[in-house]
């Protein structure tokens, strides 16, 4: 028998959590002020959490608190309340992405589940299975897999999966997005996004100075509820609708029609698109179609039809499903009426004082008729026994209606309750202050060999270089080089990059540059440095790396200089070397969809493009492994402020610049050089929202 897949709602706040519950959702995802990926004013108290447990509880119903965005140092010190807030509460899992938030979510409240995020990238199996290494009992999966992707993973992780079936997709892949940050300072990592993918980025060619009007980074929703049978046939657990930020009307319609998909029934999905899209939907990611029909805009056209459809859609949510199965006694004899109730666990009584009179017929099946009467409560009569002593025994229909209403608010009430976790007592070490060490190193990293100059090791302690490129290293330079792993691996790359590892590790290299917790997996055993894809944001996460036996750990380039200077790992008493990106062109996404799609397809692209922006400004663009690259055209320049920053190492971070450019920028670091024309200082003097 196929296990049926939990249906997963969104609730941006209480009322929105009433309305999934009663409308059908089997669980719900929901967040405190902190921590949550949608800072907004409509967050959970802690004691509108507990208030929502309750009442999801009550009904059979489970719900998930999110803290999946990477906290700074200082808001890392208010994690073990709001752990300990949500314990409380009784909440029935955490979903996580921060690799510290996870670590104290087992110390503190070790009894509640651990879900990994789709902000954590699991895009193979690799990844899933360390999620699962490191006690996890889900992962959320990333929205842009193929079902036979879904399937590898689903089938051999070893944990439940949860896949996205309704709602809004990102361009990027979930937390490998620097957009948002870096050009507004807004960090879509720590839940501020302010979806700069919907503005007019266009990929034509256009001249000079003419800003962009279209929209090539604007995804329609996705919707694959019409595959939640393919999607159960594959084991998948959970089926998630994104939305937090939406309407209950929303909410209502995404819900109904996830009901219907799962049993097989046709829903309207006009009802649907109207409630909200972007010109339609697509199923695109699912069916491994990736193209430019997978583009759209939420358009004038789209906002006026769901004003015309909200009232509607207010009827789905009119009334409570009937869901939780109960069994009804009914005695009754001479001097009055007895009906208990019970869930399986729970019983409940209410007592008649009507006086019953002899019936000139069984009155069995009017009786049963009147009991299962249960809709607008959250009960279903499963089973109704009628016993009557003496009799048969007329009881007026209104009467037996109250004793039903009396009786199963009784039972509710007794559901009602709340459940705590047990939490442990105890302190988070307090935060480290680094001192600047007296020397810094240089570390370069390039894209291509052909980017390399001849005396690059001059002055630098290591090269970084993909692993696709180990062999064009001489062998005399690899004892000073990483090799970089894919910051995202789809389909065959996973498998190709664990080939790759084992044909270098003994070929002389200093190590492996990781950047998702799939590497943490592929290079067991071997040396590892932390590459900026893990998004260190803190010394918890900096110190689980640590002790995963990383060598070194590259700091998110969204940190601001006050925390880069608390981030100070150690393993076995010594400390584990931090470091910064001091030059590069800061990739802000990557993407499976390719935004140059929607002027050209694959057969007719070099693999590089522009994406000019509303305000003129050109977008670099590169494809390669499987994705889409896109590049801050201003870069980060921090050479000429060597003590600026409070760690052991900078990288000069080459993706798009010749081999005379790398030349003469890792001298200027060298020196300590002023930068010559434009470039940003990035986040690192700022910070983000």
């Amino acid at each position: 028998m196929l296990q049926i897949p939990e249906l997963l709602a969104p609730a941006g706040d209480l009322e929105r959590l009433r309305y999934a519950i009663n409308y059908g959702a089997d669980a719900v995802y929901c967040a405190l002020p902190e921590f949550g990926m949608r800072s907004a004013p409509t967050n959970f108290t802690p004691e509108q959490l507990s208030e929502g447990v309750i009442y999801a509880h009550a009904r059979g119903r489970k719900v998930y608190l999110t803290m999946n965005t990477l906290p700074t140092n200082e808001e890392a010190d208010r994690l073990p309340q709001a752990i300990k807030d949500a314990a409380a509460a009784g909440v029935d899992a955490f979903i996580v992405a921060d690799l510290g938030v996870l670590d104290a979510c087992k110390t503190f409240a070790p009894d509640i589940d651990v879900h990994m995020s789709t902000q954590t990238g699991i895009t193979n199996w690799a990844a899933a299975r360390a999620a699962y290494n490191m006690g996890a009992k889900r992962v959320v999966l990333a929205r842009e897999l193929s079902l036979p992707e879904v399937e590898h993973i689903t089938r051999h992780c070893g944990i439940e999966t949860e896949c996205f079936v309704h709602g809004a997709l990102c361009m990027c892949v979930s937390g490998q997005c620097y957009m948002s940050a870096f050009l507004g300072g807004r960090s879509g990592n720590r839940g501020s996004c302010a979806g700069p993918c919907r503005l007019p980025f266009e990929a034509n060619a256009l001249p000079e100075g003419k800003p962009g009007r279209l929209h090539h980074l604007s995804l329609k929703d996705n919707s694959v509820i019409d595959k939640l049978d393919k999607l159960q046939a594959i084991g998948v657990a959970s089926a998630k609708i994104e939305g937090r930020l939406r309407t209950p009307e929303y909410v209502a319609a995404a819900v109904s029609a996830c009901l219907a998909g799962r049993e097989g029934r046709a829903y309207d999905r006009d009802l649907l698109k109207n409630a909200f899209s972007r010109s339609g939907f697509t199923s695109g990611y699912l069916d491994g179609k990736i193209d430019g029909t997978m583009f759209g805009v939420r358009s004038e056209a789209d906002a006026e039809l769901t004003r015309k459809t909200l009232p509607a859609l207010r009827e789905l949510y009119r009334r409570e499903r009937s869901r939780v199965p109960v069994e009804m006694k009914i005695e009754i004899e001479e001097g009055g009426e007895k009906l208990t109730v019970t869930d399986g666990t729970n019983k409940a009584f209410a007592y008649g004082d009507a006086e019953p009179q002899p019936a000139r017929t069984d009155p069995t099946e009017s009786l049963s008729r009147s009991l299962s009467k249960t809709g607008g409560t959250p009960f279903s009569a499963e089973k109704i026994d009628v016993e009557m002593d003496g009799g048969p025994w007329f009881v007026p229909g209104s009467a037996v209606n109250e004793l039903r209403r009396e009786a199963l608010d009784a039972l509710l009430k007794k559901r009602e309750t709340l459940r705590p976790w047990p939490v442990n007592e105890v302190e988070l070490p307090p935060l480290p202050l680094r001192t600047l060490p007296p020397h810094r190193t240089l570390r370069a990293r390039f894209e291509r060999w052909e980017q390399v100059p001849e005396q690059a090791l001059s002055g630098v302690e290591y090269l970084i270089l993909p692993i696709a490129q180990a062999d064009r290293v001489p062998r005399e330079w690899r004892e000073k080089t990483l090799l970089e792993l894919p910051r995202v691996m789809f389909g065959a790359l996973e498998e190709d990059t664990a080939r790759r590892i084992a044909a270098t590790q003994d070929a002389g290299f200093a190590g492996y540059e990781v950047s998702n917790i799939a590497h943490l997996r592929l290079c067991r055993g071997l040396p590892m440095t932390g590459g900026f894809g893990l998004n260190v944001t803190n010394n918890l996460a900096a110190q689980y790396y640590a002790d995963l036996g990383l060598r070194s750990v590259l700091i998110l380039p969204e940190v601001k200089d006050s925390d880069i200077s608390t981030i100070a790992p150690t393993r076995e008493g010594k400390p584990v070397p931090t470091g910064v990106i001091t030059y590069g062109h800061m990739p802000l996404m990557v993407t499976r969809a390719c935004p140059l799609q929607n002027i050209h397809d694959c057969a007719h692209c070099d693999k590089t493009g522009v994406l000019t922006d509303r305000k003129a400004k050109k977008f670099p663009v590169r494809c390669g492994l499987g994705v889409r690259t896109i590049y801050n055209p201003v870069p980060i320049y921090m050479g000429d402020k060597p003590g600026a920053l409070t760690v052991d190492y900078g990288v000069a971070y080459f993706t798009l610049e010749s081999r005379e450019e790398t030349a003469k920028i890792l001298e200027m670091i060298r020196t300590h050089a002023p930068f010559e024309g434009d470039f940003t200082r990035g986040l690192y003097f700022k910070g983000t929202n």
